[in-house]
C-alpha cells in the first residue's frame, strides 16, 4: 500500500487538474489557462529545489540560472541556421534521425536548425555539468557555502545573458518554434493549442512530482533525510554524504533546465530576467512557504502563487503580499499549510463519524449519575 501512495495521490491531483479545466470553461474563462500552464512550469522547478532543501539540507541560491540555461540553449540551438555549417552529406544524415528540423527564420528564410528534442537533451547536459561544476567544491563545505556558490553563479549567469549580443542582450532570444510532440500536439503558446498546452505542462508537473516521490521513499531518500537529520551521524552509519548531496543538487538543476526548455518553447522566448538573483530567491521562499520537506506543498503553494503572481492580483504590492503570506506560514505553520490543514480534516471525519452501528453517538459511560445508587428502595 506504500507503493500505491504516491500513485494514487498523483491520479487524485491529476482529476484536480481536468476539474479545474472543466471549471474555466464552465466560467467561460478558458484564458486561465495559459497562466495555470506557466505556473507549473515554475512549479517543476520549486518541487526539484525542494530535493535539495527540504531532504539533503542545502540552500540553492542559483536555481533561476538553471531554469535560464535550460531555455537559452534550447532557445540558441533551435533558431540558428546550422544547415549552411554543415556537409551536405551530414546534414542530410542529421535530418533522417530527426536531429535537425527545417524552418523560417524572422524573415521568411528558409533554415535548418537543431530539433527542439536534441536541443533539450543538449540543455540537460549542460546544466548537468554546469551543477556538477558548482556544486562538487561547494557541497564538501560546511554551512552556507552552497548558498554563496550559488548565488555567484546566477549571478555570472544573469551577467552573460546581458551582456551577449548571440544571445540577444537585453531582449532574449525571441521567435523560438513550437516543439513537435506527437502528431497534433505542440508545446507552444497559441489560441488553438490553449487546452493541449495545459495538459502537457501538468502532466509534465505530475511526472515530476511521481519521480521525486518514489525518489524519496527509496534508499537514496532515506540517505538524504538522515543527512538533513545530522550530517555527522549520518557519516558514522556509512552515507556517502558528500556524493548523495551532489547527486540531489544535479538532479535538481537538470529538473530546473528541463523546466525551462518547456516554458521558452511555449512562451516563444526567453530573456535574462529569468536568471535573475529574486526568481532563485523566489524559488527559494515558494519551497519554504510550501514545507521544506514537502513535495506537495511544493507543487500546490508554488502554482497556486504564481498564478496569483502572473494574473496580477496583486497588482504593484505583490512582492509584499507574498512576503507577508510567508512571515505567516512560516510562523503558523513550519511545516507548511497542507499537513496541518490534513490533520485538521482528519480530527473533524473522527468526530464526524458514528460511534455505534445504529448511527446514534454511544452514551457516556462512567458518569457521576450513572454510577451512584438509587437512593429510593423499590417496594
Amino acid at each position: 500500500m506504500e507503493r500505491r501512495s504516491p500513485i494514487l495521490g498523483v491520479a487524485a491531483l491529476a482529476v484536480v487538474v481536468v476539474a479545474v479545466h472543466l471549471l474555466t470553461a464552465a466560467l467561460g474563462k478558458p484564458f486561465y489557462l495559459t497562466q495555470l500552464s506557466m505556473a507549473a512550469y515554475y512549479a517543476i522547478v520549486v518541487m526539484g529545489l525542494c530535493l535539495v532543501m527540504g531532504y539533503a539540507g542545502q540552500i540553492s541560491l542559483g536555481h533561476g540560472a538553471f531554469f535560464a540555461i535550460g531555455g537559452y540553449t534550447s532557445a540558441f540551438l533551435t533558431t540558428r541556421n546550422v544547415g549552411a555549417r554543415l556537409p551536405a552529406g551530414l546534414r542530410e544524415a542529421l535530418g533522417h534521425v530527426g536531429a535537425l528540423a527545417p524552418r523560417q527564420d524572422l524573415y521568411g528564410a528558409d533554415v535548418v536548425a537543431v530539433s527542439p528534442w536534441l536541443a533539450c537533451a543538449i540543455a540537460l547536459a549542460v546544466a548537468a555539468a554546469l551543477a556538477l561544476a558548482v556544486g562538487y567544491p561547494a557541497l564538501r563545505l560546511k554551512g552556507y557555502y552552497l548558498a554563496m556558490g550559488t548565488l555567484g553563479f546566477g549571478l555570472i549567469i544573469y551577467r552573460v545573458l546581458l551582456g551577449t549580443d548571440a544571445l540577444g542582450g537585453v531582449d532574449g532570444i525571441v521567435s523560438v518554434p513550437p516543439w513537435h510532440l506527437l502528431p497534433g500536439i505542440e508545446i507552444t503558446g497559441g489560441k488553438p493549442h490553449r487546452v493541449v498546452n495545459y495538459y502537457v505542462a501538468w502532466g509534465a508537473a505530475l511526472a515530476v512530482l511521481l519521480l521525486i516521490l518514489n525518489l524519496t521513499e527509496s534508499r537514496v531518500g532515506r540517505a538524504l533525510r538522515s543527512i538533513h537529520g545530522g550530517e555527522r551521524a549520518a557519516n558514522a552509519m556509512g552515507v556517502d554524504t558528500a556524493g548523495y548531496k551532489l547527486k540531489a543538487f544535479a538532479l535538481s538543476a537538470v529538473i530546473a533546465a528541463l523546466a525551462g526548455c518547456l516554458f521558452t518553447h511555449y512562451n516563444g522566448g526567453i530573456d535574462p530576467s529569468e536568471a535573475g538573483v529574486m526568481k532563485s530567491v523566489r524559488y527559494v521562499a515558494l519551497v519554504a512557504t510550501g514545507g521544506m520537506a514537502n513535495v506537495w506543498g511544493a507543487l500546490v503553494l508554488g502554482a497556486g502563487l504564481t498564478f496569483l503572481s502572473l494574473r496580477g492580483w496583486f497588482g504593484s504590492f505583490d512582492h509584499a503580499v507574498f512576503g507577508g503570506l510567508l512571515i505567516a506560514i512560516m510562523s503558523l505553520a513550519p511545516e507548511g499549510p497542507l499537513r496541518p490543514l490534513a490533520s485538521w480534516l482528519a480530527r473533524v471525519g473522527v468526530r464526524c463519524r458514528p460511534r455505534s452501528g445504529t448511527g446514534k453517538p454511544e452514551p457516556e459511560t462512567g458518569s457521576p449519575r450513572s454510577e451512584a445508587p438509587n437512593p429510593r428502595p423499590e417496594t
